[in-house]
């Protein structure tokens, strides 16, 4: 997370705030081409997880083989759907500076190769987690964003055009990170040794799955990348650039939450294929609790200084950075809430409906923007994020009705155990926080310090003292020992 926020920075300040919203813009803006592979990667993470729950190693194999083909298959389609739509539009409909174009279509170019390597990582970064091998995918992890500060340092010496320089060395990085998950598959994992298996009822099955998650998945990639192209249309690209901060924000805090749900994951999956239906209930109800205290410690402090930290990170912000930013923050923590429900509800394999309403509520968003743009609020680029939260609430209530509905999960018991402690400490946070900025009336980096340790020192004793169970606290402490017992064995 620090490389990311720290990288970002040198990134706009070598690229300039033009230039960073054009690759901003023009590099997310193969995403909208790769919603079929976000629909098939939830599918290949399901059922290689669940295989390995039932230990049934022969259909792994066999799902391992069959969901690599399919994301082949995905990479050859988005190729050529990248190539004719995607490049008809970015040439003729984006709002690039004329001067730029050439520039813009060499990071398409780039971008497209980048994200076909990753569509065909998807199994094996998949088979990784599944195995719960979660010490190589940290490694890898910090390999990967010290390649991308190598690549910051290079972009300071290196390039007579910096835009175009900076998509190629992403693209080596992907390249090389790609390299790596399959060899390290190979050598552990032999049902990781691909081979051409036709058996269309199984990749029927596999199909079907995804295509519920296709309309789902479709329509996250749509508001997100969707709300980039709104802004750049009705704003051009400086406020681009400030949703690229906005975004890298969103990804640096996400990622590292994410993290904690991917160890978490494959339990929940394991526990349902096994029938233990206790057991998924309670892993889904503690890994939302920590989740969201995680997610509270590395949001709070932001939200408590944004202008300032912007300032520090940027030196000149973007212009709607802050508001951006305090927005998603909100959002991420009321999907947070969400996160351990969609995985047992993955775990089910009953998707259907869930996708279709929930997808639903995401494709009103940029629609609705747009109206409200057209005819009533040209002049604020901030109301795109309002109309998330505003969906992001909808939707939390309509994931908690899904879950009850297909594995009678006790909505009151989540009530008890897990929303009301988390509001109450989101309540006592917010206190905290007024309380330290009356105390402290102007601020400058010692004093940005004292009150980030403060607030996150205060906050800590009083989610292990007020926000966790007895049983609860005792993993925390069995954990803490854990780490430091491990400490004093390598000294």
């Amino acid at each position: 997370m620090g490389v990311s926020l720290f990288t970002s920075r040198i990134v706009l300040q070598e690229l300039g705030i033009s230039d960073f919203g054009v690759y901003t813009v023009v590099g997310g803006f193969i995403s909208l081409f790769a919603f079929l592979n976000i629909a098939m990667s939830a599918a290949t993470q399901r059922y290689l997880t669940f295989d390995i729950g039932k230990k049934d190693f022969k259909a792994l194999k066999k799902t391992f083989s069959a969901t690599l083909t399919i994301h082949i298959g995905i990479a050859v389609l988005i190729l050529l759907l990248a190539e004719t739509v995607g490049l008809w539009y970015v040439n003729n409909k984006m709002v690039i500076p004329t001067e730029r174009l050439v520039a813009a279509n060499i990071v398409y170019q780039f971008s497209i190769a980048a994200s076909l390597l990753s569509i065909i990582q998807v199994p094996y970064n998949s088979l990784i987690i599944a195995h719960e091998k979660m010490s190589v995918y940290a490694y890898v992890s910090i390999l990967e964003v010290s390649l991308k500060l190598l690549i910051v340092f290079l972009l300071v010496f290196l390039g007579s055009d910096k835009l175009i320089t900076y998509a190629i060395l992403t693209f080596v990085v992907s390249f090389i990170i790609r390299i790596i998950y399959q060899m390290y598959c190979r050598k552990n994992f032999p049902e990781s040794k691909y081979s051409f298996q036709w058996d269309w009822v199984y990749y029927k099955e596999l199909i079907a799955y995804s295509g519920w998650n296709l309309f789902g998945n479709l329509a996250v990639v749509a508001k997100v990348q969707g709300s980039n192209l709104l802004l750049n249309l009705f704003f051009g690209t400086a406020v681009n650039a400030a949703y690229g901060i906005m975004a890298t924000v969103n990804s640096a805090v996400n990622n590292l939450v994410s993290n904690f749900q991917v160890a978490t994951n494959p339990q929940i999956i394991k526990s349902f294929a096994s029938g233990e239906n206790r057991t998924v209930e309670k892993l889904m109800n503690q890994a939302t609790k920590f989740t969201y205290y995680l997610s509270l410690l590395l949001i709070a402090p932001l939200i408590l200084n944004i202008d300032f930290i912007l300032k520090l990170w940027l030196v000149n912000p973007p212009p709607h950075s802050a508001h951006f930013i305090l927005i998603i923050l909100i959002c991420s923590l009321v999907d947070v809430l969400s996160k351990s429900i969609m995985t047992g509800i993955t775990a089910t394999g009953r998707i259907k409906t869930y996708h279709i309403v929930i997808g639903f509520f995401n494709s009103l968003i940029i629609p609705i923007a747009y109206i409200l743009y057209k005819f009533e609020y040209s002049t604020n680029p901030n109301l795109i994020m309002y109309i998330w939260l505003f969906f992001s609430v909808i939707s939390f209530g309509f994931r908690l009705l899904f879950v009850k509905r297909l594995m009678d999960y006790d909505i009151k018991l989540f009530l008890a155990k897990v929303l009301i402690p988390v509001f109450r400490i989101t309540i006592i946070a917010l206190l905290i926080g007024i309380g330290i900025k009356h105390l402290f009336q102007q601020i400058n980096f010692s004093i940005f310090i004292i009150e980030t340790f403060a607030l996150c020192t205060l906050l800590g004793i009083i989610i292990f003292q007020f926000g966790m169970e007895s049983n609860e606290k005792k993993l925390v402490l069995r954990a803490k020992d854990k780490i430091i017992s491990k400490f004093i064995y390598k000294r």
